[in-house]
């Protein structure tokens, strides 16, 4: 993959960010900064929902006294949009915690799922941009909050039946419920993610975040980071990932390193038969996003350590950048993409241009993942082809 300088000084600013360093053990190359386009890096941080980690790389790099020339004026726009980014977070923490306990009252018990929950594994979980408020709910509690919510809120999404999954809006916010954790890409991956449901439900195994004195209750480490790596391959194979999703991804392991049970996690990758694109998004954030190697499960052998620093085997730094450049190019949940046909053509015309599109993008990461492309293929066309069957 080709970068020029502008792309590796947004990669460094989100590394910074992602994993700060003080002292003396934070190597400053400054030529890095030399002849960057910023108001390129602000576009690519606003393009991928990065905006406050790589605001903070600029923040520590300052306070190393390293100099940049960016625009004052872009920089105060930039510092501005990232404290309306901490106002809306702080405003939605409340929000949840007001809810989850409504819910509660109501004999509705929920988990907090993405968004928020691992928002709070960052060193500023109030400069991450937030998204949809996500609750994952048990089969006797997720009609209970459909007939809760419903009636509370202004827009109602059609329900999705084989996810067991509604989105909402109430009181001005989005709201998605997950009655299932299933991703749909294979009978095997969504077999290990039915196992998630019966650890958590049956078995307890969660964590909890202490929300405005309000006590939030999230899926266990192990279990979480399975699910969310799911969750933004599943993204990956039908329209885009983005790398806010792999920052909490890594954010999650990092901040969990030392409590995660690693051995059930492994096992579920196996499993799951997820080894390879595991392996290879791990590459990727390791080499791009300098996420610690110590941390990121079975990557570790297929690691070179030279000078304090790690590089992935040739195999594995050639997918990262065949990864890379997909991300680069459609922006987070496919941000770059063009979706105005939603408004120009009919559903069923809508529906055969989303098919095509998966289409190119999986015959794209065959050159990346040749056997799980064809095994996810079927899957997702029938999926698509059932859903449109049922208006969803």
């Amino acid at each position: 993959m080709m970068r020029d300088n502008t792309i590796e000084a947004f990669f460094a600013l989100v590394r910074a960010g992602l994993f700060p360093v003080y002292g003396e053990g934070f190597k400053i190359n400054e030529s890095l900064f030399r002849d960057v386009e910023w108001k390129k890096v602000y576009q690519l941080a606003k393009e991928q929902s990065v905006q406050g980690l790589v605001l903070a790389g600029l923040e520590q790099y300052k306070n190393l006294n390293v100099n940049f020339d960016v625009n004052q004026k872009l920089l105060l726009q930039w510092i501005g949009e990232v404290q309306m980014i901490e106002q809306r977070n702080k405003a939605m923490n409340l929000f949840i915690a007001e809810l989850v306990q409504s819910m509660r009252k109501m004999g509705i018990y929920t988990l907090l799922v993405k968004g928020q929950g691992i928002a709070q594994c960052y060193e500023r979980p109030l400069w991450r941009a937030c998204g949809d408020v996500d609750f994952f709910l048990s089969n006797d509690d997720y009609p209970k909050a459909k007939d809760y919510l419903v009636p509370l809120a202004s827009y109602v999404e059609t329900e999705g039946v084989y996810g067991k999954h509604l989105g909402m809006v109430v009181n001005g916010w989005n709201v998605e419920l997950h009655g299932s954790l299933r991703c749909g890409l294979s009978n095997r991956v969504d077999n290990e993610l039915e196992d998630v449901v019966i650890d958590t439900f049956n078995n307890g195994n969660v964590r909890s975040w202490n929300d405005d004195g309000v006590q939030v209750f999230m899926l266990g480490a192990e279990n979480d980071a399975f699910y969310v790596f799911n969750h933004f391959l599943e993204h990956f194979y039908k329209g885009g990932t983005g790398l806010r999703q792999i920052c909490d991804w890594c954010r999650l392991l990092w901040k969990h390193r030392d409590t995660l049970n690693q051995n059930k996690l492994e096992a579920r990758i196996r499993k799951a038969g997820l080894l390879n694109e595991w392996m290879a998004f791990g590459a990727f954030a390791v080499t791009y996003l300098g996420m610690p190697v110590e941390a990121m499960p079975l990557l570790d052998a297929r690691c070179k350590k030279e000078d304090g620093r790690c590089e992935v085997d040739a195999n594995l730094s050639k997918k990262a950048d065949k990864i890379c450049s997909f991300i680069l190019e459609v922006g987070n949940f496919g941000h770059n993409r063009d979706i105005s046909y939603y408004q120009k053509h009919s559903y069923l015309a809508q529906k055969c241009i989303s098919a095509w599109r998966r289409l190119k993008d999986l015959c794209r990461h065959a050159r990346i993942f040749p056997i799980s492309s064809v095994r996810f293929f079927f899957v997702i066309m029938w999926n698509g082809f059932v859903s449109a069957v049922r208006g969803e």
